[in-house]
Formats: C-alpha cells, structure tokens, sequence
C-alpha cells in the first residue's frame, strides 16, 4: 500500500454565539454522529469543560484527530483535522467536517490554514 498526504485543517473562529460555545454535550453529540456518517474510527476522546463555561475536547481518531477549544466570554472557537489518507483518501472528508465545524459554530473564519502533510 502506498502512503498519500492527508489535509488537516486549522481554523479559527470569531463573534460565535455563547451557546455553541458553553454547551459541550452538544458538540460530543455531533462529534459521534460525524465519525459515524463519515465512517471513522474514535481510539479515544477526552472533553473537558472549564468554569467559564468553555470546553477543550481531543478526539483521537483511527485517521488521526479532531480537536476544538472554545472562549465564550470571547466569542472565540478553534479547531483543528488532521485525515490521513493511509487506508483511503480522506481530503473531501476532511473539508467536509471543517465546513460543518464551522455551520456549527456560526461567527466568521478569521483565519484558516490548510496543509497537505
């Protein structure tokens, strides 16, 4: 088998709206629900909410990860994927959960970098 590149995305949000940054479970929900329609693989997650009402979340995927931090009192969200394309090629994937990533969250990209590593 021959080793490809995969895409990972790194974005950053702003003005998003306080609910989708407070409200962790929410996310986890659509988190499961992207593995599932995308046909990915979780090793293992960890999500963990802070006092302000933000959440970090890491999930490890079989392809590599997801990975979100949110700032409500600042209106801010970043995230990152990383796809390998080991096993298929995973780039329109890749795009595909970064465009829902950020219908999700709302606000405006302020900055968003895409590298095929």
């Amino acid at each position: 088998m021959k080793y490809q590149k995969g895409l990972h995305i790194i974005c950053d949000l702003e003005t998003v709206p306080i609910a989708q940054t407070s409200s962790m479970h929410e996310f986890k929900m659509l988190v499961e629900d992207l593995v599932e329609k995308h046909q990915l693989q979780i090793t293992g997650s960890v999500y963990y909410p802070f006092e302000n009402n933000g959440y970090t979340a890491v999930i490890g995927l079989t392809e590599s990860h997801l990975s979100v931090h949110t700032w409500p009192e600042f209106g801010k969200v970043t995230f990152d994927i990383f796809l390998s394309n080991f096993s298929r090629i995973n780039d329109g994937t890749c795009l595909n959960i970064a465009e829902i990533m950020k219908d999700y969250f709302g606000g405006f990209v302020s900055q968003e970098v895409k590298l095929n590593r």
